[in-house]
């Protein structure tokens, strides 16, 4: 079942930080759609709960280099 969730993702500045968000998680198993915006902070992730979980979400933005609250 497909799930949307919205995340406070801090340390983006620009929309390179947006794009690289974004490629890191639409490459994900599970992941649908993914969309930045970095001057709201947040990041909103349509996936499937049934192959990839929250915590997957967040470890994947932090492996990246920005924090999420």
């Amino acid at each position: 079942m497909i799930q949307t969730i919205n995340l406070t993702v801090t340390g983006m500045k620009c929309g390179g930080c947006e794009t690289n968000v974004v490629g890191k998680l639409t490459a994900l198993a599970g992941v649908e759609r993914a969309i930045a915006n970095f001057k709201e902070n947040v990041v909103s992730v349509d996936f499937d709960a049934d192959q990839i979980d929250v915590d997957e979400l967040e470890d994947v933005i932090i492996a990246a280099g920005f924090g999420v609250e």
